[in-house]
């Protein structure tokens, strides 16, 4: 019999592996995408569902600053054009600024049945690099001064760690002030008539 020590946030668990089957380590896409641009980076996994995880529980998880880990929230413009924004989790998109910064008159978070045909990522596994295309990406302005940041693998249950101008440079992205001044509860992004997350996307990590 075999002991494994699970991590939750500042809990750990000691279960007993009897006849289990060992996962062999994923690598998914974005990581092999670091790999061909020879980016270094670490990545991290935390335990989950088949259902997404809000981005703050995500960073509990895997005792990691919220400050760092970021979600990548899509939306789409007047001029019917997609816009990813990448933000810490704790944090909530404020969309008038968002528009600001990309020149659009306003912006809306596109709906959750849009999410896996807009990028190719299911929601709470979507990823700033790796999208079926190279939508115009944002990251708050906070990225520029952080000594790493942490953002979805492309899979749920996966993170990846890597330093923000190494994302940046390969997203084409910029930097800009994209958030409302107060820290959500949850890291949740969703329209205020759709807190049950049913119909807008709320993209987490």
């Amino acid at each position: 019999m075999r002991k494994v020590v699970l991590c939750e946030g500042n809990n750990k668990m000691a279960i007993c592996m009897e006849d289990c089957v060992f996962m062999k380590e994923i690598k998914t896409n974005v990581m092999r995408i670091l790999d061909k641009e020879k980016v270094e980076y670490t990545h991290h996994e935390y335990p989950h569902g088949k259902d997404a995880v809000d981005g703050v529980t995500v960073a509990t998880l895997m005792n990691q600053n919220p400050d760092y880990v970021f979600k990548t929230l899509v939306t789409k413009g007047m001029g019917r054009d997609y816009y990813v924004f990448v933000v810490p989790v704790d944090h909530e998109l404020d969309l008038k600024k968002c528009a600001k910064s990309v020149g659009e008159k306003s912006v809306e978070m596109i709906p959750v049945k849009d999410i896996t045909k807009v990028t190719g990522y299911v929601r709470g596994g979507c990823s700033p690099l790796g999208m079926k295309k190279q939508f115009k990406t944002t990251f708050h302005i906070t990225a520029e001064s952080i000594p790493k940041i942490i953002v979805s693998a492309g899979k749920i249950g996966y993170q990846i760690d890597l330093k923000p101008e190494d994302l940046i440079r390969l997203t084409n992205g910029q930097c800009a002030d994209i958030i409302k001044d107060n820290k959500t509860e949850n890291g949740c992004e969703c329209r205020y008539e759709d807190r049950t997350h049913t119909g807008f996307a709320c993209l987490n990590n």
